[in-house]
């Protein structure tokens, strides 16, 4: 089975779960299905509201899921969901891999490797489509991790629609690989910084896994 159908195939089954950070959009959705359901025995117009009202309250639940994961084993794993976008060399040496998300996608991203949170930053911007080459000036969270392979980069970049990320945890937090860390409603976009050295694993076009897929290689 390709890995895109097998991590999707895993997150219907363990999708019970809902993420932290979705209560402001998803409440008032459900709670708006529910009325509407509970007044469409009384009304027509009432039955009428309650379909697409309930299908979109059904999509927002899907799209907050939050899956257990089995967390892989490698020096550095995908903290994001999605297709790799691009890699690219940085003029320090350090290598970009950068993971676009789109809506379909589990939203909850994931420490890629151990260590402790020394920075995490929010930097206004704009809301570009995250696929484009422009959102490199979109509103960005820029975290900082202190692992045994140095200082890791990783950015969680807003896209046209996802115009609020969410972290989870503040500086000087212990993570183990693999921890929640955060969300990003809607499309989006994670970049990670590899070191200098350490080589890539992912290919442009590759489906990725939050805390499953590894980014780098031996």
């Amino acid at each position: 089975m390709p890995h895109s159908q097998t991590s999707a195939h895993r997150d219907s089954l363990k999708g019970a779960r809902i993420a932290r950070g979705a209560s402001p959009w998803l409440l008032p959705t459900v709670a708006t299905a529910a009325l509407s359901l509970a007044r469409a025995r009384k009304s027509k117009r009432a039955a009428a509201v309650a379909v697409p009202v309930t299908a979109l309250a059904a999509g927002m639940l899907w799209f907050f899921r939050d899956p257990e994961r089995e967390i892989a084993q490698g020096r550095v794993i995908s903290p994001a969901d999605g297709v790799v976008q691009s890699i690219m060399p940085w003029k320090d040496g350090r290598t970009r891999v950068a993971i676009f998300m789109s809506p379909l996608n589990v939203h909850v991203n994931r420490a890629p490797l151990a260590g402790t949170v020394t920075s995490v930053e929010h930097v206004p911007g704009g809301f570009v489509p995250a696929f484009n080459k422009e959102s490199e000036n979109n509103e960005r969270v820029v975290w900082h991790f202190d692992t045994e392979l140095g200082d890791i980069e990783m950015v969680q970049i807003a896209g046209a629609v996802a115009r609020r990320i969410v972290p989870y945890i503040p500086q000087g937090t212990k993570v183990e690989q693999g921890d929640r860390i955060g969300l990003i409603r809607f499309g989006s976009r994670v970049d990670i910084y590899l070191p200098e050295g350490v080589e890539v694993a992912v290919e442009v076009g590759q489906p990725t896994t939050a805390g499953v897929t590894r980014i780098d290689r031996d």
